[in-house]
């Protein structure tokens, strides 16, 4: 049965093209993709995300329990509302999701953790919460609605009700705070996102997204599909699950080595695997492609380098760069920005490319090296 977010009927108002997205029945586009790609880039577009998955923690145990969960440590944040990026792993090392975790208070830790994964993160996540004082809550009663682009935090602000309007232009990158809109409902809003905007994603009950949705619209903020969030994400050099890492990779063979915090006295799962792997050589790594010939980059695509062979693992036209982009997986070597010698293999012609430093975009332009 192919699941629905409580916006369904909105996407569908505006003509959305639908398609099936790990179960769930997601807008591609409202029209022209590149349109949307631009409109984040250039003002604010909306994102409905709430097919991704909000976990509760609650209980004396729930910080110790997410020392021993998650690869990065949990004490780095300190403050009520600061959020933390890391991967979830298995005991090789192996990514099973990445996410953002929320210190809401020292009883009280808020997930989001990707949608295609989330049957197995929650059974992951109940079976090792069983030897602490956690509570793990799934919150389905909530929806989510992510604003981005360089006119994202205006159009939201503008939306809360006074008494929090400064709250939330206060709030600095990965942080968070509960604060009202002006028609009352409760928004939980995080100054993160996923397109290398600025902005913020709204957490709120699902029966209320709809009006957000309609307040948001009504302020000027176009909404934007899947298939620009992923061009989007790919230009700001963010990996995607189930693409560009899975349980057969580790952070460091997915370019997340500055996600794991090997700091003494806290044994996480997959800590030992990592450390072998470390001490050993990583053998593969993540590498940033730019093609400046015509054509397009696409997952699977065979890499060829001095190294020897890898694959393109997301790839696509870049509407901000007007040029092929693509990460990559390749054998470990020394593949510094301006390294020649790399190329792919497209429909049997070898094709040269050249190795840039993510993201590909800053500030909504193409990052310096890009243009060549």
């Amino acid at each position: 049965m192919t699941l629905k977010t409580t916006l369904n009927d909105s996407h569908r108002a505006l003509g959305a093209r639908m398609v099936d997205f790990g179960g769930w029945d997601m807008p591609l586009n409202y029209g022209s993709q590149i349109e949307e790609h631009h409109q984040v880039r250039r003002d604010a577009g909306m994102f409905d995300v709430s097919h991704m998955t909000v976990v509760d923690l609650h209980g004396a145990g729930a910080r110790d329990f997410l020392r021993r969960l998650l690869a990065n440590s949990i004490d780095k944040v300190k403050a009520q509302g600061r959020a933390l990026y890391t991967c979830m792993l298995d005991e090789k090392g192996g990514v099973i999701d990445d996410l953002i975790v929320y210190f809401l208070g020292e009883e009280f830790f808020r997930m989001v953790v990707n949608a295609s994964t989330r049957e197995k993160d929650l059974a992951w996540i109940g079976r090792h919460a069983a030897g602490f004082d956690v509570e793990v809550r799934p919150r389905e009663d909530l929806g989510i609605i992510a604003v981005q682009g360089p006119a994202a935090r205006s159009k939201v602000i503008d939306l809360v009700a006074a008494d929090y309007r400064e709250t939330v232009e206060k709030l600095g990158r990965f942080a968070s705070a509960t604060v009202r809109s002006a028609a009352g409902a409760e928004l939980f809003v995080a100054r993160t996102g996923y397109t290398g905007e600025d902005g913020f994603e709204v957490v709120l009950p699902a029966h209320q997204a709809p009006a957000l949705w309609q307040a948001l619209l009504d302020a000027g903020v176009r909404p934007a599909g899947l298939g620009a969030r992923d061009t989007l994400r790919l230009e700001a050099g963010l990996n995607l699950y189930g693409q560009d890492m899975d349980e057969s990779v580790t952070p460091y063979e997915a370019g997340l080595g500055w996600t794991v915090s090997l700091e003494e006295g806290r044994d996480f799962i997959g800590r030992a695997a990592l450390e072998q792997q470390k001490s050993a050589g990583v053998p593969r790594q993540l590498i940033a492609l730019v093609m400046d010939e015509r054509g397009v980059l696409r997952h699977g695509q065979k890499v060829l380098t001095p190294a020897g062979e890898g694959e393109i693992l997301s790839g696509t036209f870049s509407p901000t760069t007007g040029k092929a982009i693509a990460l990559a997986r390749v054998p470990a070597g020394d593949f510094a920005p301006g390294t020649t010698g790399v190329r792919v293999d497209i429909r049997g012609k070898e094709v040269p490319v050249r190795v840039v430093a993510a993201p590909f975009v800053k500030n909504g332009e193409a990052a310096p090296g890009i243009a060549g």
